[in-house]
């Protein structure tokens, strides 16, 4: 089977939450998942409000998402969690 590309949208509780430190505890969860994270942004949203994408790779063979999410959801300082684009790698 081939590779995933996936991207998630981690928007925090507050605009007082340490994105670099959920930024370490979400990569440390997609890589127990199997994934590896290629490219990470912090993207403004409003009111000082930051939200952090997330882009890595995966297995397809590992199927949906949904159990990650809600791992990195459960996470402190995580208000939600969003899988904002998914395709598959070519090459």
């Amino acid at each position: 089977m081939a590779d995933v590309i996936i991207t998630f949208k981690l928007m925090p509780t507050s605009p007082e939450v340490d994105l670099e430190g959920v930024k370490s505890k979400a990569k440390e969860a997609i890589a127990a998942f199997g994934g590896e994270v290629g490219k990470e942004k912090i993207e403004p949203v409003a009111f000082g409000l930051n939200a952090l994408i997330l882009v890595f790779v995966m297995d397809e063979n590992k199927g949906s998402t949904e159990e990650l999410e809600a791992q990195i959801t459960n996470l402190e300082g995580v208000n939600s969690v969003e899988c904002i684009d998914v395709r598959r790698a070519v090459g």
